[in-house]
């Protein structure tokens, strides 16, 4: 695969930001990506390596060494076409996903692994740059009606498998725009939302029926998940009307902090924060907007939506960010022999915390502290592993100027009330019973509802959403018609 020797001749390119100074002015992406020569040699460095545990680590199976091979040999084309056969919207995990599939390159046991998530950046650009990214209307219409609920990447994926197999399928989402935590919960600097809106054209020109602002259920009484649903629908009335029901819905509801003061005004959800500064940059208009300007923020979660948060807040004009990790602090560099080909624990520095941010580990809130019922402050104390639990380290409290506190924790498990009014067994963490076994895959306990995605596993990745939406596509295709032409 690419040149034989090439992982010796040359070396791993990284994409480039834009400066600091530059990007923080505004919520564009900033993301420099690789030319077609740097792709190309880049490319060069995939190795015959025999065994490309890279396909094992991406979630969807991507074909890597095939497309890295066609970029070196110049194919285009055919490296989309190869891409597209396993990934349904490459740009989306070209731009945020964490490339597990990095981690498990061979070239990674000793040196640096090949860029592949550049390479796939490198490639979608160039599809539709040149106009070979185009609407794909089955043939032959199957006469059957499918809904698939929650338009983020689990459904979005899923409806267009369905509506290739010749399926008339009708994509639902509660919020005034598809996406899900694409749209909402993804801030515009990593990934803009036009690449969702193109895909929707797409979807709709294949013969996908989308249907905003509705909601499936009831969202629970006092939620403070941002929803802008201005209709309901039954369960009842959707199993009516349609020959399966696929629900792909988030894992919305956010990790709490339940300690003294939590009701002072100015702590709020992650996602309270992020989706309002989304929706200003869409042109909607927003009263009383959650804003960072001129306040001292403390973001508590140290993973991949506290550091949005940090993007966000410094892009609003915070005085100063401080982001909480209650873990120890990971080391700079994985133990490789040991940790190869799966996902290590090393210390990821993001462009946001690159921005501004100061990180503090092994650190822990016990109350938050305030003036007039508003946060002014945290008090906290360092903690260590003692006989494998989490413990304060006497001496060690502090107490911490916040204005503002972003609480970043993570999601729990759906936050609507959907599974239950559908009357769908659950797990122990909340999630939708369901297994992924190729017979009877995604199917719940509940005849012809399925589910897919962080609704059914839990808070994951855009790629594992990806990769549930297209295998549960063959599962509701296959229950529908007895067979399956499908990929999984």
């Amino acid at each position: 695969m690419g040149k034989v020797t090439g992982f010796m001749e040359f070396e791993r390119i990284e994409e480039g930001y834009k400066p600091v100074t530059e990007r923080l002015k505004n919520y564009k992406e900033f993301v420099i990506g690789l030319d077609d020569a740097q792709a190309n040699k880049q490319a060069a460095r995939c190795m015959d390596c025999g065994t490309p545990f890279c396909n094992n680590g991406c979630p969807v199976n991507n074909i890597i060494p095939d497309f890295n091979d066609l970029v070196f040999r110049k194919d285009w084309k055919a490296a989309i076409d190869t891409l597209h056969s396993t990934n349904n919207f490459p740009e989306f995990t070209g731009r945020i996903c964490p490339a597990p599939c990095e981690a498990a390159c061979t070239l990674n046991v000793n040196e640096e692994a090949v860029g592949i998530k550049s390479i796939e950046h490198a490639i979608i650009d160039r599809a539709w740059h040149e106009g070979w990214v185009k609407p794909q209307p089955a043939s032959v219409k199957s006469g059957k009606k499918v809904a698939v609920v929650g338009s983020g990447p689990a459904g979005m994926a899923a409806a267009q498998q369905l509506a290739r197999a010749g399926h008339d399928v009708t994509l639902f989402e509660k919020n005034d725009r598809i996406g899900g935590l694409l749209r909402y919960g993804i801030p515009d600097f990593k990934m803009e939302k036009s690449h969702i809106d193109r895909r929707a054209e797409q979807l709709v020109a294949e013969g996908v029926t989308i249907r905003t602002g509705v909601l499936v259920g009831e969202m629970p009484k006092g939620s403070k998940v941002t929803n802008w649903a201005k209709e309901t629908i039954s369960p009842e009335q959707l199993k009516k009307d349609f020959d399966a029901v696929l629900l792909t819905g988030g894992s919305e509801q956010s990790r709490d902090l339940p300690v003294p003061g939590r009701d002072l005004d100015g702590i709020h959800f992650a996602m309270e924060f992020l989706p309002q500064q989304n929706k200003v940059n869409a042109g909607d208009k927003l009263k009383n907007q959650l804003r960072a300007d001129g306040k001292h923020v403390i973001v508590i979660g140290g993973g991949d939506t506290g550091s949005d948060c940090v993007g966000t807040s410094n892009r609003h004009g915070a005085v100063s960010v401080t982001q909480f990790e209650v873990m120890p602090q990971p080391p700079a560099e994985e133990n490789r022999p040991l940790t190869w080909p799966y996902w290590p624990l090393k210390l990821r520095t993001s462009s946001s915390h690159e921005e501004g941010c100061e990180r503090v580990f092994s650190i822990s809130t016990k109350e938050f502290i305030g003036e007039k019922g508003k946060v002014t402050g945290l008090k906290t104390v360092q903690v260590e592993f003692k006989d494998g639990k989490l413990v304060d380290v006497p001496g060690t409290e502090k107490v911490l100027k916040a204005d503002l506190v972003l609480l970043a924790m993570g999601f729990v498990n759906p936050v609507a009330t959907v599974l239950e009014s559908f009357g769908i067994d659950k797990d122990a963490r909340g999630n939708a019973k369901a297994s992924t076994d190729i017979a009877g895959g995604y199917a719940t306990n509940v005849p012809k509802v399925f589910a897919a995605g962080d609704i059914r596993r839990g808070q994951s990745l855009v790629v594992w959403a990806i990769r549930e939406g297209r295998q549960a596509a063959r599962a509701v295709d296959e229950f529908l018609m007895g067979f399956s032409d499908l990929p999984r």
